[in-house]
């Protein structure tokens, strides 16, 4: 592979035998894994997440060396659940997002959404915006305003989700079910509506779940513990 500048960030840098540190970057062409030399340097301080940077990268093989990096851009300062929520899409991409899979789309859009998080918005709408984007474009999304079967969603109808299909109607009340009118706000964004944001973190909830292979996110967990009232 022929060095080339491309704009990136930083998912996760571990240390990589003496000297070096192994990066995951995610660019335009996807999750990328590289060997980052002199990470002690001027260079490993540049290679933290959420720092917007160019890089040129080197290597035919899946594990990539770093020519060059800089930073390309002002750092997002991210804290307290912000700094979380970006820990958390980091890992969602580190998982879900296949090695060397173009996706410039989901590039920008995770570009934009820690630029908003570093002005401390309300989360919960980024969150879900940015996994149902991850969703769609990793193949995985469904219509929020169809069943599955493309009839329209009533707003007093019962649905539950099909991963990978869409949403079901059902007759009867059982758990984890969704109230049409509920997707109907999340399919206009509609965040104003009672309900939506805790009906879209459980729907997400559900939609990402067969892809992490039943292994629980570390950023969640790390953040319910942040949560939690201290203890004397």
């Amino acid at each position: 592979m022929q060095a080339s500048a491309q704009p990136a960030y930083v998912l996760h840098s571990r240390a990589y035998r003496e000297s070096s540190a192994l990066v995951d970057l995610l660019t335009p062409q996807g999750r990328l894994r590289a060997v980052l030399r002199g990470a002690r340097g001027k260079a490993g301080t540049l290679a933290r997440p959420f720092v917007p940077l160019e890089v040129e990268l080197r290597g035919r093989g899946e594990l990539k060396n770093v020519a060059r990096l800089e930073a390309a851009g002002i750092p997002n300062l991210l804290s307290g659940a912000a700094l979380f929520s970006g820990i958390y899409l980091n890992e969602l991409l580190i998982r879900l997002l296949p090695a060397e899979d173009p996706h410039p789309a989901l590039f920008e859009h995770y570009a934009l959404t820690l630029t908003a998080l570093a002005v401390n918005p309300p989360l919960e709408p980024l969150l879900r915006a940015f996994e149902w984007r991850l969703l769609d474009e990793l193949g995985y999304g469904f219509a929020l305003d169809h069943d599955l079967a493309g009839l329209p969603i009533t707003a007093a109808g019962l649905y539950r989700l099909q991963p990978d299909a869409g949403l079901e109607p059902v007759s009867q009340l059982q758990p984890g079910l969704f109230q049409g009118a509920d997707l109907l706000a999340m399919a206009q964004a509609d965040w104003s509506s009672p309900g939506a944001l805790a009906a879209a973190k459980r729907l997400m909830r559900q939609a990402l779940a067969p892809h992490l292979g039943g292994r629980p996110l570390v950023s969640r967990e790390l953040f319910m513990n942040l949560k939690e009232p201290a203890r004397d």
